[in-house]
């Protein structure tokens, strides 16, 4: 199922990091105002972040999903979208 964008909700930095951890993503590095989580299975994200409370954009929010690899399902499990 493909991954409805139309859907996501204004996410701040910190509900990202914190869903980044609830599925296995663990903070690797930081370098600026980018923050690399890595998972075990090799995958890899770039959170841009300007303090915990920065609001993304869509298309930011895109990126860092399609780095993830989520599902539609996943983000729906990780409270992202509505199910």
């Amino acid at each position: 199922m493909p991954i409805d964008y139309g859907q996501l909700r204004n996410t701040t930095a910190r509900e990202i990091i914190s869903a980044l951890i609830r599925d296995g993503f663990e903070f690797d590095r930081g370098s600026g105002s980018h923050q690399i989580y890595y998972h075990p299975d090799k995958r890899r994200v770039t959170v841009v972040f300007h303090g915990g409370n920065t609001t993304f954009k869509r298309k930011t929010l895109k990126s860092m999903i399609e780095q993830t690899q989520w599902t539609q399902e996943d983000l729906v499990r990780l409270g992202l979208v509505k199910g």
